[in-house]
């Protein structure tokens, strides 16, 4: 009998229906449990499934859908934007769920450009509102929106859910009547399990009741110095705006120039002194040489000793022209020969 009773609330958790099937098939002949000398009647927990198959019916008529919105946004006025859509979450009655400021650097660029990620939760009766009063606030470049029907799971965990605790409050009766310690380990065995799967049940159906009760709503902020137009611009309108582009990208140029020149002056003339040093030490260097290889050219270095009485010599006059004689006493010796010969 027991047995039979831990595998019906063991098909319980399937569905309302599939409970009912289990219990008649493993139920007794004569329909009913008993234990300690009380009867409990199968056809009476058989309707009591079908009270929470007729709930779980109900539900269908109220729809649960999820809808989740994601927004890129550019605005001229960041700060006044950021907190007219923080007043305005909280008017209507939502949260904000998380939020990522950037405050822009002014070395980096010299607009400094903000921006933001905001992620807010508004009831889900009012996000149309909440959408229209961001149209009106911020320009919206980008706008995504997509919705997700739950109602047949939500519907089929509500009914599960339902079913547990029918079967909790089953076991909680037997409980009381167990008389074996057997019996008991059993009942509470399984009654830790059912009361396991009902809190997750439970939890789950939170999760889904508040997605559903709020809407999500992704916002990307940005400040622009111009706002992107709605409308396609026309030729004339594009090299107008072209030009006008060009200019204050030559300005800013400029601008941006002047602030690094000015931030790095220190830099700048510590640079210069080095440069300097280096420049001074390599022109000295090059005078010294310069110096020494013109001392070199007016006084060059006196010969060895002996050097010249015996390196030859040419003579360019008397028959032997263009011979050469190979020490200077050869030379000497013809010419004594020659004096004499004369």
């Amino acid at each position: 009998m027991l047995a039979a009773l831990l595998c019906t609330g063991c098909g319980a958790s399937d569905g309302a229906q599939t409970a009912v099937s289990m219990r008649t098939d493993m139920a007794p002949e004569n329909g009913s449990y008993d234990m300690g000398g009380s009867n409990y009647s199968d056809s009476k927990l058989m309707e009591e499934a079908d009270a929470v198959t007729n709930d779980g019916a109900g539900i269908q008529d109220d729809r649960k859908i999820i809808r989740e919105v994601d927004l890129d946004i550019e605005t001229r006025e960041f700060e006044e934007l950021m907190s007219a859509l923080e007043i305005r979450v909280r008017e209507l009655g939502g949260y904000v769920e998380s939020m990522d400021t950037y405050n822009g650097s002014r070395y980096s660029d010299s607009r400094g450009m903000r921006s933001s990620n905001m992620t807010v939760r508004i009831p889900s009766e009012k996000t149309d509102i909440f959408l229209e009063d961001v149209a009106e606030a911020g320009n919206i470049v980008r706008r995504s929106v997509s919705t997700d029907d739950v109602t047949l799971s939500y519907v089929d965990m509500e009914s599960r859910r339902n079913t547990l605790r029918t079967e909790q409050t089953r076991l909680l009766e037997f409980l009381d009547r167990a008389e074996t310690v057997e019996d008991i380990i059993t009942l509470e065995q399984r009654l830790s399990e059912v009361r396991y799967q009902l809190e997750s049940m439970e939890s789950q159906l939170r999760t889904i009741d508040n997605l559903v009760d709020y809407s999500t709503v992704h916002m990307s902020i940005s400040e622009v110095k111009d706002l992107t137009p709605e409308a396609e611009p026309t030729v004339w309108q594009r090299i107008s705006e072209g030009f006008l582009q060009s200019v204050e990208n030559i300005r800013d140029g400029l601008t941006d120039f002047s602030v690094w020149f000015l931030v790095n002056i220190p830099y700048l003339i510590i640079w210069g002194i080095l440069i300097a040093v280096l420049v001074v030490l390599v022109r000295k260097q090059h005078r010294k040489r310069r110096r020494k290889l013109e001392e070199q050219l007016r006084n060059p270095a006196p010969a060895p000793r002996g050097y010249q009485q015996n390196m030859p010599v040419q003579r360019n006059d008397g028959p032997e022209r263009g011979n050469y004689v190979r020490t200077a006493e050869e030379a000497d010796r013809t010419a004594e020969k020659g004096e004499h010969g004369e």
